[in-house]
């Protein structure tokens, strides 16, 4: 069976598609605004007339290849292309501007390649046990982990922790505007019905790490805008002795993006934040991260690759959707008559290892073509500044109104540009902003839910062994982090 499914992708038509998957995948991430799922969701109507194994090949390339096209913005222009591509701007752009573009974009294209390869081996040979672990994770234990990932805003507040803490509860904050949770109220709308729908993700994160920076490039005069040159490249860009010494760093990286990715709706952007986070807290020289930290950079890549193949075991296990794109295909498997589940491996055993076969294959080609390419991604910093930002900003238009074809996403892009650019005037870090804004609605759904199970008792949160576990082991972080901060006031004072 598994010598047969792997053999039904080896041949040319389906090594085509894989590959024209994966190239086009890479340029829909690498698009301000163009997601992975937008990508996949636009190319399921070209699988209906498909052999199963050819559709869910392409769909798989897509998937793979947007994933990973998000690091090309985000180091050479600041600008995420995708969601789960925010934290590798921190250290991958200044990186770029430093004059290691290449070294910047060899590590983030390496270890986005090892992180999905790592996945791919979970999803190969335990998927079904994790599976069965991560049933067990309800309302309780998501809320935890949400509550959890909060403690990183004392990582991602700079020299102000009271700063920090500020910009996470603004980021709370916009999580309110919108239909309530579970009961669906109107809150915070003001009558606008655009605002129903709530704040969207993208427009949001384009604002903070785009516009606002174009708004503060618009300040140099002409003349004396900083004209980069394309920088030579040398192999993957970087050395021998600068991958080994990651190699602690890519495991730990691994494991998160590969743990959570199997926790349903928490997604890539999830998987970076926290991996970054970590490796800033484990690291011997946190003060260079945000400034060009190779620790940073394989930290982002890694975990929001091995996402990839942590989504993909709920959805083959259990037919859940591990996050939105693994939902678009989903539904590429339900038209061409296959439901994911238990009896999958059984019924279609042959399909099952053709598919894990086709992400070996778009991994592999996402690490040649992203290779082949960085000689001419680079170019890009060699554009005159006066010609490049606003070809840069018509892209974060389109891609903001592409999202949902409607100006109001325009709009709301614009605010954040501004919020964005009066935040690094006063010094506020945007990053626990955007944190608090992807955590908050996970948070809240989560909490209604368990108080809805318990009756009122938020007692069960602390009493259920793994969401009990997550909040002490968060309680002992946050009064560490205060000890350690205050005899830091003590040592310097």
């Amino acid at each position: 069976m598994i010598i047969e499914g792997i053999l039904s992708v080896f041949s040319l038509h389906t090594i085509l598609l894989i590959f024209g998957g994966t190239v086009l995948g890479i340029l829909f991430g690498s698009i301000p605004g163009i997601t992975v799922t937008m990508g996949v969701a636009l190319f399921l109507p070209v699988t209906f007339s498909m052999a199963p194994i050819d559709g869910l090949s392409l769909l798989m390339g897509l998937y793979i290849g947007g994933t990973s096209g998000g690091l090309i913005s985000a180091i050479l222009l600041n600008i995420p292309g995708t969601p789960a591509s925010i934290c590798t701007c921190f250290d991958g752009c200044p990186l770029a501007q430093n004059g290691q573009a290449g070294k910047a974009l060899g590590i983030g294209i390496v270890f986005s390649f090892l992180g999905g390869m790592f996945s791919l081996l979970v999803l190969y040979f335990i998927s079904p046990l994790v599976a069965e672990v991560a049933l067990n994770f309800g309302s309780y234990e998501y809320f935890s982990i949400g509550v959890f990932s909060l403690t990183l805003v004392s990582t991602m507040s700079g020299e102000s922790l009271a700063k920090g803490i500020f910009s996470a509860l603004l980021g709370f904050t916009f999580t309110f505007v919108g239909m309530a949770p579970i009961t669906a109220f109107p809150r915070f709308t003001f009558g606008i019905r655009a605002l129903n729908g709530g704040i969207s993700l993208l427009p949001a994160l384009i604002g903070l790490f785009a516009v606002s920076q174009l708004f503060e490039a618009s300040e140099t005069p002409y003349q004396q805008l900083e004209h980069l040159k394309a920088p030579r490249i040398k192999g993957f860009g970087f050395s021998r002795s600068e991958f080994f010494s990651q190699k602690l760093n890519f495991l730990r990286s691994a494991l998160i993006g590969t743990g959570i990715g199997i926790l349903p709706g928490l997604g890539g952007a999830i998987c970076s934040v926290v991996s970054y986070g970590v490796a800033k807290n484990q690291s011997k020289t946190p003060e260079l991260f945000g400034n060009g930290s190779i620790e940073g950079l394989a930290a982002s890549e890694t975990a929001n690759n091995a996402s990839t193949g942590g989504a993909l075991v709920p959805l083959m296990t259990l037919g859940i959707p591990g996050d939105n794109t693994t939902a678009i295909l989903l539904a590429g498997f339900m038209i061409h008559g296959i439901t994911p589940g238990p009896l999958l491996f059984e019924n279609n055993g042959v399909l099952v290892y053709g598919i894990f076969t086709a992400l070996l294959i778009a991994n592999l080609f996402m690490l040649i073509s992203e290779f082949g390419g960085m000689r001419l991604f680079v170019r890009i910093l060699a554009v005159p500044k006066h010609i490049l930002l606003p070809i840069v900003l018509t892209l974060c238009v389109f891609g903001s109104y592409g999202l949902n074809n409607r100006m109001f996403d325009v709009w709301t892009m614009l605010f954040f540009g501004i919020l964005g650019y009066i935040l690094k005037k006063f010094s506020v870090p945007s990053t626990p902003l955007l944190l608090g804004f992807i955590l908050g609605p996970i948070i809240e759904t989560e909490l209604r839910r368990g108080l809805m199970r318990s009756q009122g008792s938020f007692l069960p949160f602390f009493t259920e062994p793994i969401s009990g576990f997550i909040l002490i082991l968060t309680i002992i972080i946050v009064l560490y982090s205060t000890i350690r901060t205050l005899h830091r006031q003590h040592r310097s004072a």
